[in-house]
């Protein structure tokens, strides 16, 4: 597969896109969770865009030379986030949907672990390749 190389100011305008389409579709979300690592610097500009908090779930799943190898998922224990509650209606981020599991298993995470506060997870990405599970 060929790489997609992006300059700096290419992909600060990729979120300032992805936040127009947010603002766009109308929904109000009160709390914004990145998937780090990948999508630390999209949840770090959306939540000072829309001033809103933000949580940090780290995960891990790939391996090997260049961190090029697909391993199984695995999630934090615990959230980052400096409020004392997660928001109800939660903006989950990433950079790239590649398989779709880190979007899929972190929308398990999070209801597993604060499902009883969440009424709405959505979803918000820059990229996603063709063969992603989810679009």
């Amino acid at each position: 597969m060929s790489e997609l190389y992006v300059s700096w100011s290419e992909y600060y305008e990729k979120i300032e896109r992805l936040a127009v389409k947010l603002y766009q579709a109308d929904w109000d979300f009160n709390q914004i969770v990145c998937i780090a690592k990948g999508g630390l610097r999209v949840g770090d500009l959306l939540c000072r865009i829309y001033n809103q908090p933000l949580g940090i779930l780290s995960a891990a799943s790939y391996t090997g030379p260049d961190n090029r190898i697909r391993g199984p998922i695995t999630f934090s224990s615990h959230l980052a986030m400096t409020t004392a509650k997660l928001g109800n209606r939660i903006l989950l981020v990433d950079d790239l949907v590649d398989s779709g599991i880190s979007l899929r298993e972190g929308i398990k995470w999070l209801y597993s672990h604060y499902g009883t506060e969440i009424e709405e997870i959505r979803t918000a990405v820059i990229w996603y390749k063709a063969c992603s599970g989810i679009a």
